[in-house]
């Protein structure tokens, strides 16, 4: 950091660039990213390898349009030099200055909205003043700051909205475009945007309906969730082990099996099921809620609600005809709880799908497919 400064001041000490530059190994990806802010400023010619080195850590989900940095601070995450937010934002601020026309700028701009945790600040005012000068650097590098375009939007080759976008009404303006239920009628449409002018154009679509589609199947971008079901085997273990008085002992140890439910197969009724709700996220949230809908003709194996062992922190409540799990936070990646249900009552059923959603933002949405279950009566 500060090497950086001085190099913005003008007065880089080439001592110290090749001190970091030989240790750059033992930096943090934030240190890198300072660095290399530093030697862009001194117009050092080792930049492009700092650029590689950091590229390296970089990666990009094609999904939904973000990029981050795997920055590996485990055991730093509580220093200034591990805080995740701001290596991001000093990640963009090297990007804005070296390369504000490339792909990946727009993708880590994205990618630091999608993650602030309170709506229109990050988690700290040093988080919040980092990102907002990373933006700031980016509009003005991009030229995004300064549109001049004109957007119209077609339905089926109807003009619907146009807007002029320039300075002076890009963020006062109001872009919104709302579609009656009468314009979206049975059969398929074509949505049409079209730009003239300079700068780029970003938009958002949001729909809302009902669906009698059958399964219903899974959906979700930023929060999925797909459901696994299982049927249990018993497969019992035995061990043996020191009993009291010092001899051997043979124990049975209980275990069981899981096998997948294959399409159309019946289970008995009594047969042990395994529930896995297998969670991807792209973000950290906070204040999540997940409600995976029961199967009629089953029952869970468990019936006190409260927290549950290896179940990601979550609090677990058994209803009549769910189970719902509430999460404090869940971190970006993969996860996965399960629960047992056994099936009672024989005949076929329809388990609707698994609902993921944050309780504070229901936009944020996803959904499993839909499962069928039967249930014979042996």
């Amino acid at each position: 950091m500060v090497y950086r400064v001085l190099a913005d001041a003008g007065q880089a000490d080439p001592a110290m660039a090749d001190y970091l530059y030989r240790d750059k190994t033992q930096l943090s990806v934030y240190g890198l990213a300072l660095l290399a802010l530093g030697y862009h400023a001194a117009g050092d010619a080792r930049l492009p390898e700092l650029m590689r080195n950091l590229s390296q850590c970089l990666v990009q989900d094609d999904e939904n349009q973000t990029a981050w940095l795997k920055i590996g601070n485990d055991g730093y995450w509580w220093c200034w030099y591990g805080d995740e937010i701001e290596t991001h934002a000093a990640y963009l601020r090297l990007l804005a200055a070296t390369e504000p026309a490339g792909a990946v700028a727009p993708r880590l701009v994205k990618y630091l909205l999608n993650n602030r945790k309170h709506a229109t600040y990050w988690r700290s005012t040093r988080d919040t003043a980092a990102c907002l000068e990373a933006f700031a650097a980016y509009l003005k590098a991009s030229g995004e700051d300064t549109p001049d375009m004109s957007v119209e939007v077609l339905l089926d080759g109807q003009r619907i909205a146009e807007s002029r976008v320039t300075k002076d009404n890009l963020f006062t303006g109001d872009f919104t475009v709302e579609l009656r239920p009468e314009q979206l009628s049975t059969g398929e449409h074509v949505l049409h945007i079209r730009k003239h002018g300079r700068g780029p154009l970003y938009y958002n679509s949001y729909l809302s309906y009902f669906t009698l589609e059958d399964p219903i199947a899974a959906a979700g971008l930023e929060l999925k969730v797909e459901r696994r079901i299982f049927k249990l085997i018993r497969d019992d273990e035995h061990i043996h082990s020191a009993s009291a008085s010092g001899q051997i002992a043979d124990k049975r140890v209980e275990r069981y099996r899981r096998e997948p439910i294959a399409p159309g197969e019946a289970l008995a009724s009594g047969q042990l099921m395994e529930i896995e709700l297998v969670i991807d996220s792209k973000n950290d949230y906070e204040y999540i809620l997940l409600e995976d809908f029961k199967a009629a003709g089953t029952e869970p194996v468990d019936l006190r609600s409260g927290y549950i062992p290896g179940a990601m922190g979550a609090y677990a409540e058994f209803r009549d005809n769910r189970v719902v799990f509430f999460f404090h936070s869940i971190a970006r990646g993969t996860h996965s709880l399960s629960y047992r249900l056994r099936a009672e009552i024989p005949g076929k059923f329809s388990a609707l799908p698994s609902v993921i959603a944050g309780m504070y933002a229901p936009e944020l949405r996803g959904n499993s497919h839909e499962g069928k279950i039967w249930i014979e009566d042996r």
